[in-house]
């Protein structure tokens, strides 16, 4: 154990003594966790293989699932890749600095550690002040998943990153609740047309209206993890889960709302603890059990921006069973629902009709 010093901020008032210190710790070798727009990143120095080796250490993490490299200036891409497709630049015009993470062919100055294994290397520049300023005082390339043990919810409050990596850590910067609360869309150029290989904020909709053609990897809501080497974080490994068992609930509402009150009941009644995660619009339909309103269908943001830290309440509680509504919205739905599927270990229950269950 070590000891992890926190220190608060906002991107309105940066702590930049803080900011140093943590830019040197990651420059030595160590590591430190930071805010983004999307989840708090686990910090090390993304040229550096043995900061990667710990970055892994530290969270438990496979070592074959590749880290995600942090910009803060959009010439530092050159140094990483050996070349830019037109789409990619692109989309790196429209998108960047946000939550968008591309995927290309990697340089011979990024280590084999940080890519899993690859050749190629996902890179990211966040939107968010406190980072952008990290990584400069860094160096300049920050390797930095999401800063959590792995396979827990990822974190959204600096609280979570404390609960999970406290002594692991030398350094939390505090920056308050992240906007987004999901990591961000990865893109591979690597193929020809563009595949999303993890959805985000930047759904295909509107990538496919910037970029023209862009496929979804067929293997992002499969039943049955893929046994070949990930080639983008969260591919393989179940991810975002709480210690509870969770199941997802979908079908016309009513009839789903009542297959969830059937099995909170019977879980009530074997003395054994239920949560049940529902829309604003849904919560009246469950009297019983420990019921989570994660926001309103009306506002697809705030759904994705809860979904994580209800996961985490249900973990602090020691929840046995959980039970959560499907979230189909717009926008934001595929990347919702991804996270959820993940983290629910792909056990879904379809209610076609009262009394007519599959799963």
């Amino acid at each position: 154990m070590i000891p992890t010093k926190i220190f608060r901020m906002t991107e309105e008032e940066p702590d930049r003594e803080a900011i140093r210190l943590a830019g040197e710790v990651i420059q030595r070798g160590g590591l430190a966790a930071f805010p983004t727009e999307t989840v708090y990143g686990l910090g090390g120095n993304a040229l550096d293989p043995e900061a990667s080796r710990k970055i892994y250490a530290a969270k438990g993490r496979p070592s074959d699932n590749p880290l995600i490299v942090h910009i803060a200036d959009r010439k530092d891409l050159d140094r990483l890749v050996r070349e830019i497709p037109p789409a990619a630049e692109k989309l790196i015009r429209c998108c960047w600095p946000g939550p968008l993470t591309i995927i290309l062919e990697k340089s011979g100055i990024v280590p084999y550690e940080t890519t899993g294994g690859l050749d190629t290397v996902a890179v990211r520049f966040p939107d968010n002040r406190i980072a952008q300023a990290l990584i400069r005082e860094s160096g300049g390339y920050v390797a930095a998943p999401s800063a959590n043990l792995s396979g827990r919810p990822s974190p959204t409050t600096a609280a979570h990153v404390e609960e999970d990596l406290g002594g692991r850590i030398e350094i939390i910067l505090d920056g308050g609740p992240v906007k987004i609360g999901l990591e961000s869309t990865i893109v591979d150029f690597t193929e020809g047309v563009p595949v999303i290989l993890r959805p985000g904020y930047l759904g295909q909709e509107k990538l496919q209206e910037i970029l023209g053609e862009v496929n979804m990897d067929p293997g992002l809501l499969s039943e049955t993890e893929t046994q070949v080497r990930p080639r983008a974080p969260g591919m393989r490994y179940r991810h975002y889960a709480p210690r509870g068992d969770l199941k997802i609930v979908e079908g016309e509402a009513d009839a789903a709302a009542g297959e969830i009150r059937r099995r909170v009941r019977k879980h009530l009644e074997a003395g054994e603890s239920v949560g049940i995660i529902c829309s604003e619009e849904t919560r009246d339909s469950y009297p019983e059990g420990d019921v989570r309103c994660i926001g309103s269908f009306a506002d697809e943001e705030a759904i994705a921006r809860h979904l994580y830290g209800i996961l985490r309440a249900f973990d602090d509680k020691e929840t046995q069973y959980i039970y959560s509504e499907s979230f189909f919205t717009p926008h934001m739905g595929q990347a919702i629902m991804n996270r959820l599927i993940k983290a629910a270990g792909h056990q879904v229950i379809t209610v076609q009709q009262k009394g007519d269950v599959n799963g």
